[in-house]
């Protein structure tokens, strides 16, 4: 089942639904993509449909209570910014104020001169701490800020550096999560072209690792990390500019497009 939240045509309304090809059904009790990963229920909607190109996505779960994002969890991309491969996931976080829509817009803050993208699979978890999902996300990132400050709070959580979507497809719909293709484009130019297969830390392992300290709700967030091809890491470094737009796609799992404000 894929878990959606939108605007219906017209609508100011935050309504969630199932998506079923090219539309998507509003659930007819009212019930939240949360409820449903709270609950595990997967009875099929059967309200209103609507086209998903007349709709207007949202954040699936717009504002999560917890964050978790994952720093290199690829080697190639431990290599290529110049750390070590890791013996533990290294965790930070992310606020929930820092989530976006599917579509952006990403506001680059002030005071930030080297605004760059990671492209990243996101486990979604839901009843009893358990892996309810997966979505599309970027952990964006204020490289400048991430350089000179110890603690990454301000460089990846500022507000809109989680754009993530286009909806939650659940976990009995990804047989193999650490199998997928993720590739990220900007402005039209593949950046990012890497498998799932490759991650340090797989899905369960970073559930399991997080559990041991940290109580996880449904709808918390879980960054696995991305692969190579930052521009951080590229030569000349090439940091993303305002009308720049990034495309991030994870096969089966949709794609996610949106512009830098």
């Amino acid at each position: 089942m894929k878990l959606a939240t939108f605007l219906p045509p017209g609508s100011t309304t935050a309504t969630a639904g199932e998506v079923l090809g090219d539309r998507v059904v509003a659930f007819a009790d009212g019930s939240r993509v949360i409820d449903r990963l709270a609950t595990g229920d997967r009875t099929p909607a059967i309200g209103t449909s609507y086209a998903l190109e007349e709709v207007t996505l949202l954040a699936p779960v717009p504002a999560p209570r917890c964050i978790f994002g994952i720093g290199l969890n690829y080697a190639e991309h431990a290599a290529e910014t110049g750390g070590e491969v890791p013996e533990a996931p290294i965790v930070f976080m992310k606020l929930p104020s820092s989530v976006a829509p599917p579509g952006g817009p990403i506001v680059c803050p002030p005071v930030v001169r080297r605004l760059d993208y990671e492209g990243e699979l996101v486990i979604v978890i839901g009843k009893d701490g358990e892996i309810a999902g997966y979505t599309v996300g970027n952990d964006v990132s204020a490289r400048d800020l991430q350089r000179r400050e110890k603690q990454w709070t301000r460089a990846k959580g500022f507000d809109t550096s989680c754009p993530y979507g286009p909806w939650i497809t659940t976990a009995d719909e990804v047989p193999d999560p650490e199998n997928l293709r993720l590739r990220t484009w900007v402005n039209g130019e593949l950046r990012q072209d890497a498998s799932t297969s490759d991650l340090i830390f797989g899905p369960q392992t970073l559930v399991d690792f997080l559990r041991e300290t940290c109580t996880l709700a449904p709808g918390d967030l879980i960054m696995t990390g991305t692969p190579e091809g930052v521009g951080a890491a590229m030569d000349p470094r090439r940091f993303l500019q305002s009308g720049d737009v990034i495309r991030i796609e994870i096969e089966t799992l949709g794609v996610i497009e949106h512009a830098v404000a």
